[in-house]
C-alpha cells in the first residue's frame, strides 16, 4: 500500500510544483524545513536526551496554542519523560518555538514513505499525540510498524469533513482503526467517527482542551501591554475583528466608517493569514481611513483614530483581551467554516459572529443556547449588530458575562486527556496486556 501512495503523492507533488515554485519565490512559503519534510529527519539533526519520548503533533498556530496545556500537564505529571513537538506550517514553527523554547520543535515530514519512517526512527518515540483530525496513512503505518501507540485528541468532525469522509469510507476507517486512542470534544463527534468505521472502545468524549488553554483575566501582562501600545481608554469601544478572511476587513471597515463619528469606537483588524497582511495594509490605504500597523509601533499609539492592524502572528489571544466587541472571522465567506470564539468568550467580550461556524458547531450551539453570543445572517445583520452593541453598554456586558461564565464551567479537558493519554504509556499497556 505504502508504495501505491508514495507514486500517487510523487505525482501530486509534479502536478502542483509550478505553483509551489511560485509561492515560494513570491512569498516565501514552503522553503523552510524542506528537507526535512521531504526526506524525513536524520538522528544527528535532534539533540535528544536519553529518557522515554513522546511525540506531540499540532498542524498550525491554533493547534499549538491547544498543545500548550496538554504538553504542560503531561510534564508535570512525567518529567521523566521528553517531548518532541511538530508542526506542519512555518506559522507553527515560529510559535512552538516560542511556546516551547526548551523543547525539541520540527517540521511533520511529507506523508513519503521514506520520510515519516526515517523520521520515526530519529525521534524513536514510545508514543504519538495528534491533535484534532491529522491522520495521514502512511505515517500511521510507520507508527504501527515500529509498534508506537497514535493516539488522536480534542478530535472533532464538522458536517462537512463527514459528508467528504463518508465518500471515502473504506480508507477512513482504516485510518481510524490505526489509532489507539481517539479522545474528541462532543458525543455527536464520537458517534460521527463511530459510524465511519471507528472502534467504539477507543473512542472517548473528553471535551474541548480549548477551554482550558485560554485567559480570561483582561489585566494579563500582555493584555496590559497592548492597551499601553495602542493607548486604549477606558471611554473607548474597542472593536476587535480576529482571523478575518476576505471579504471581512473591508465588510468591518465599511460599519466602521459609519459608526466611528457617533462614538468613541476603536477598531482592531487581525487577518487570519500573514499572507494578506500586505493584501489587508493596501485595503486601509485605499480607504483614507487613518491606520497604523502593528509591527511599526514602537512606542505608544499617538493617533487614536488610527485603525490598528494587528500584522503579527500569535498576538490575537492577548488582543482579544481589549475586545468590548469581538468579530470572530472566517464566518462570513462560506469558505472555512469559523474560527475560534472560545479566546474572546473567555475574556468577556461581546462575541459575534456569521453563519458559516461548522468548524466550531458545538460550541456555537451552547453559546447561543445561553444567549451569551450573536450569530448574523450576512454583513447588513453584522452592521446593526455592532451599531447596536456600541449604543447598549449594558447589553454588552450582558452578552461578555454570559460567554465569560459558560467558558469557565467546560474546563476540565485537559486532565480528562492526559488520563487516557497514560493508559498508552509502556508501563500501563504492559499491566493490561498481562
Amino acid at each position: 500500500m505504502r508504495y501505491l501512495l508514495d507514486a500517487l503523492y510523487l505525482l501530486l507533488l509534479l502536478l502542483i510544483c509550478p505553483w509551489l515554485i511560485y509561492k515560494a519565490l513570491t512569498v516565501g512559503k514552503y522553503r523552510r524545513g524542506l528537507a526535512a519534510k521531504l526526506l524525513g529527519l536524520p538522528r544527528s539533526a535532534l539533540s535528544l536526551a536519553a529518557m522515554p519520548r513522546v511525540w506531540f503533533h499540532g498542524v498550525s498556530v491554533g493547534e499549538i496554542h491547544l498543545l500548550r496545556q496538554v504538553i504542560a500537564a503531561f510534564r508535570q505529571r512525567h518529567p521523566e519523560w521528553q517531548c518532541v513537538v511538530s508542526t506542519t506550517t512555518d506559522t507553527g514553527f515560529d510559535e512552538a518555538r516560542k511556546r516551547f523554547p526548551d523543547l525539541p520543535i520540527i517540521y511533520y515530514p511529507f506523508d513519503f514513505s521514506w520520510a515519516v519512517r526515517r523520521t520515526i526512527c530519529a525521534i524513536q518515540p514510545l508514543l504519538i499525540v495528534l491533535t484534532e483530525s491529522e491522520m495521514w496513512p502512511n505515517y500511521l503505518l510507520a507508527a504501527s510498524s515500529a509498534k508506537v501507540p497514535v493516539a488522536l485528541i480534542n478530535g472533532r468532525m464538522s458536517p462537512r469533513s463527514f459528508r467528504r469522509y463518508q465518500k471515502l469510507r473504506p480508507l477512513v476507517r482504516w485510518l481510524l482503526r490505526h489509532l489507539d486512542l481517539i479522545a474528541v470534544q462532543t458525543q455527536e463527534y464520537a458517534e460521527s467517527l463511530c459510524d465511519l468505521g471507528a472502534d467504539a472502545a477507543t473512542v472517548h468524549v473528553t471535551g474541548n482542551v480549548k477551554y482550558d488553554g485560554v485567559t480570561s483575566r483582561r489585566d494579563n501582562a500582555q493584555t496590559n501591554q497592548f492597551r499601553e501600545l495602542f493607548n486604549v481608554h477606558d471611554s473607548d469601544v474597542v472593536w476587535v475583528c480576529g482571523s478575518t478572511q476576505a471579504p471581512e476587513e473591508e465588510i468591518a471597515l465599511q460599519i466602521y466608517r459609519r459608526l466611528q463619528p457617533q462614538a468613541r469606537l476603536r477598531l482592531f483588524l487581525v487577518p487570519r493569514q500573514k499572507e494578506r497582511f500586505e493584501e489587508v495594509a493596501n485595503l486601509l490605504e485605499s480607504s483614507g481611513l487613518p491606520y497604523v500597523r502593528r509591527s511599526n509601533l514602537t512606542a505608544p499609539l499617538s493617533d487614536r483614530e488610527s485603525v490598528v492592524l494587528v500584522d503579527t502572528i500569535g498576538e490575537l489571544g492577548a488582543v482579544w483581551g481589549l475586545a468590548d466587541i469581538a468579530f470572530v472571522g472566517g464566518s462570513l465567506d462560506g469558505r472555512r467554516g469559523g474560527q475560534n470564539m472560545i479566546e474572546p468568550a473567555a475574556y468577556g467580550a461581546a462575541v459575534v459572529w456569521g453563519p458559516h461556524v461548522w468548524n466550531f458547531r458545538d460550541t456555537v450551539q451552547r453559546l447561543l443556547a445561553k444567549d451569551a453570543a450573536v450569530q448574523v445572517a450576512d454583513a447588513a445583520a453584522l452592521g446593526m449588530t455592532v451599531q447596536g452593541l456600541v449604543q447598549d453598554r449594558a447589553e454588552r456586558e450582558r452578552l461578555g458575562a454570559a460567554a465569560q461564565r459558560f467558558v469557565l464551567q467546560q474546563q476540565g479537558a485537559t486532565q480528562r486527556t492526559i488520563d487516557l493519554l497514560d493508559d498508552l504509556l509502556p508501563a500501563q499497556r504492559e499491566q493490561a496486556a498481562a
